[in-house]
Formats: C-alpha cells, sequence, structure tokens
C-alpha cells in the first residue's frame, strides 16, 4: 500500500532537516611520528561515541588520512554492530546464574536497581552474565543521555567506513578486547561492578564532558581521566590501560620501521601521559609532535 500524501511529506521533511542539519566544527588532537630513517605517521585520539553532525574531519586530518597507507585501529570488527555483540554474548555468558545483588557491596544495591530498572532487561537475564559482562552492560546504560552521544557516530567506526588507506590493521581485535576483562579475577571483576555502580549518577554528563574536551583539542582534560574512576584502581588499570598500550607501541613501531605510512585512531586516552602511546614511542626514538 502507498504512503498517503502527507506521509510522504513527513518522510521528505525528516530527511531534508538531516541533510540539512549545521555541522559543527571540532579540532581534536592529531600528533605526527617521525623516524630518524624517514619513517612518518599519525596519532589520533578517537572517541568512540560521539554526537550527530560533529565536523571532526579538519584538513591537518584529512591530509594525513591521504597521505597514510594503513589505517590502524583497536578493532575492525566494530563496522558492524552485530559481530561484537555476538562475541560477546558467547564469551560473557556465565556457567550458571548469580544474582547481581549477591556480586556488590550492600550500599551498592540502590544503584543496581536503579540501573537494572533503566535498562528494562529482566534480572535474571543479567544473573546469567559473568561480573566483567555485567559491569560493561551496566556501563552503557549508565552513559545513556547527554550531549546525544552514539556509537553511531563514532570516530573509529566513521573511519573504517571511509580511510582511504590501503589496509586496515587490527591492533587488538575485539574478542581480545573482551578477553582483558575476561582474564580479571574474579574479586577485579566485582571491584570494576562498584566502580560503575559508584559513579553511575554521573556517568553519562562526565561522558558528554569528555567528548567536547576532544572536540576541542583540550589533552589536559582527557588525560586527568585517565587516573580517575576504573583507571584509578592499579590492577584495573595495568589490565585495561598500561598494558595494552605496551603492546600496541610494538606493532605502530614496526609498521613505521617496515616503510609504511600509519595513521593510527585509538582511543584518546591510549594517547596520554607517561604511559600513553605518544610517551612510548617517544622512548622508542620516534619525535612525535602534536600538529593539531
Amino acid at each position: 500500500m502507498k504512503p498517503a500524501p502527507m506521509q510522504r511529506l513527513a518522510a521528505l521533511l525528516v530527511i531534508w532537516l538531516a541533510a540539512c542539519a549545521p555541522t559543527r566544527p571540532a579540532n581534536p588532537a592529531l600528533w605526527e611520528m617521525r623516524g630518524p630513517h624517514g619513517q612518518h605517521g599519525w596519532l589520533l585520539g578517537t572517541m568512540h561515541a560521539l554526537p550527530p553532525h560533529l565536523g571532526w574531519r579538519t584538513g591537518k586530518i584529512r591530509a594525513a588520512l591521504a597521505a597514510s597507507d594503513e589505517l590502524m585501529v583497536e578493532a575492525a570488527g566494530i563496522a558492524d554492530a552485530s559481530e561484537p555483540r555476538r562475541i560477546f554474548l558467547a564469551m560473557g555468558r556465565a556457567a550458571a546464574p548469580v544474582p547481581p545483588e549477591l556480586r556488590i557491596d550492600p550500599a551498592h544495591r540502590p544503584a543496581l536497581a536503579a540501573l537494572i530498572a533503566r535498562s528494562g532487561q529482566d534480572p535474571a537475564q543479567l544473573a546469567g552474565l559473568k561480573t566483567w559482562a555485567l559491569a560493561l552492560t551496566l556501563g552503557q546504560v549508565a552513559q545513556r543521555g547527554g550531549d546525544d552521544l552514539d556509537a553511531a557516530n563514532g570516530a573509529d567506526r566513521a573511519l573504517l567506513a571511509d580511510h582511504g588507506a590501503a589496509r586496515v590493521v587490527e591492533l587488538e581485535g575485539v574478542t581480545a578486547q573482551f578477553q582483558q576483562f575476561k582474564r580479571l579475577p574474579e574479586a577485579t571483576q566485582r571491584r570494576l561492578l562498584g566502580a560503575v555502580l559508584a559513579g553511575q549518577a554521573n556517568a553519562g554528563a562526565e561522558l558528554a564532558m569528555l567528548a567536547r574536551a576532544w572536540a576541542r583539542g583540550d589533552v589536559a582534560a582527557m588525560e586527568r581521566t585517565t587516573r580517575e574512576g576504573l583507571l584509578a584502581d592499579p590492577e584495573l588499570r595495568a589490565a585495561l590501560f598500561t598494558t595494552r598500550n605496551q603492546a600496541w607501541a610494538g606493532p605502530i613501531s614496526a609498521s613505521l620501521k617496515a616503510g609504511h605510512h600509519p595513521f593510527v585512531a585509538v582511543g584518546a586516552a591510549h594517547m596520554l601521559g607517561p604511559d600513553g602511546l605518544v610517551a612510548l614511542l617517544s622512548a622508542r626514538g620516534y619525535r612525535v609532535t602534536r600538529v593539531e
């Protein structure tokens, strides 16, 4: 059955408004890497979720992409949103259900109940998740709202869809990302869940604030996040931040030494601080200079 004239008009109006929505300018931090033998590449710290119509591809970012022959990302599998979800469910299913409230300090139970209610999910289904998977699930719920952030607008996904490089190189992959959490001892997984619940009231606002800092290239504000929240826990920091940065520095350096010109695009926090990629690659003898 054909849509009525008014329905067609409404649909066309929605499309027209979306096409005409103003693009907001952004200037995320971009670094250039140069080695002693002519090696040349770039580092872009990304946000995995952004508001729509954010014009973050500056002239310098476009030029760097055009000059690169490799796009290096944390995981290429995020291009298809269904694939990470499938892997997550396969890896995150517990052998036997454990009620979520039994995995946390009783003081966090009101926050847990509130987040479960916000999620709209059946508590019995959540009980069937491993603790790390439960923490990630509720963490996503806690971060909802605030500046209309959406993973569909994330810089990583946009680059995978349109990068111009000859090939895409995964530094980690979706399965390995989840394995970082799966390998955590149960006690640490429960601390992760507790940290999500403790910070749930401000999680959405803090993520929105981080996205705004990223858009204006405020690396000082972003660097502070590498010492707060989950990353203030030494064991979580080692597993989710420092160990991964050290693992990534190797293939980035190998790509440069092989004569490639990589455009490295990973989460912005991974660039920053004494344990970040900028510092680690500088220590390997590359001149890493911020150019945007």
